[in-house]
């Protein structure tokens, strides 16, 4: 089968993209996939052995079947914790979306069924003062999977991303739910408000300890 590849973003910073990304590696392999990920922008990292690492990225690279340098999967590693823009600004550096999308299409020339390629941040980080990393998926042609922090206010976070990524042209091809407040008030009815008015499949509903996905749906696309 052709690779099938998917951008990860989320309603905002802190989402638990990668937890997800995570789970949705793992399940992926349980169906008997094949799969890898990349993390090609990605702020807040500290000296190691490999040079500048992320942990997200780390993460990645431990749940991909598929064992990728880590050169490979972060090609664009920044020290400062901060949006993108500004911690390459401070390193006197600069992205670009033609350097990121080309590194991005190397390294996807890799053999396997299954690519995940995690954002950073919002859909609507920065790149530089004219392009944005949500220019990523449309370069790359990548359907897009929304998580969606549960929490206070996420109602309207997570209509105005799917919006955004619908306006933008792209396939919304699922979204989970990460329930990141266990006492919120009325979160079945709040998960059951997403589930009515974002117009793609709900992938799982995520809580604490857990990360049980489903990807039937992405398989039989």
């Amino acid at each position: 089968m052709a690779k099938k590849t998917y951008f990860i973003t989320g309603t905002d910073t802190g989402v638990g993209k990668t937890y997800i990304a995570c789970a949705l590696l793992k399940a992926f392999a349980k169906a008997g996939k094949t799969t890898m990920a990349l993390k090609p922008i990605a702020a807040g990292c500290e000296e190691s052995e490999q040079g500048l690492c992320n942990d997200d990225a780390l993460a990645l690279q431990q749940a991909a079947t598929v064992k990728l340098d880590y050169a490979l999967i972060n090609p664009f590693a920044l020290k400062a914790a901060t949006a993108p823009h500004i911690a390459a600004a401070l390193e006197g550096r600069r992205l670009t979306l033609d350097r990121v999308a080309g590194m991005c299409r190397g390294t996807l020339m890799t053999k396997a069924d299954i690519c995940l390629i995690e954002g950073a941040g919002g859909w609507r980080v920065p790149l530089n003062d004219r392009e944005s990393l949500s220019q990523l998926p449309a370069a790359l042609q990548t359907p897009v999977i929304l998580v969606v922090a549960v929490r206070l206010g996420c109602l309207n976070h997570a209509l105005l991303t799917a919006e955004a990524i619908i306006r933008d042209g792209l396939p919304l091809a699922g979204w989970v739910a990460n329930c990141m407040e266990p006492d919120m008030p009325n979160l079945q009815a709040n998960i059951e408000t997403l589930k009515t008015l974002i117009p793609a499949p709900c992938l799982g509903v995520v809580g604490f300890a857990e990360d049980q996905v489903d990807v039937t749906d992405l398989l039989c696309e």
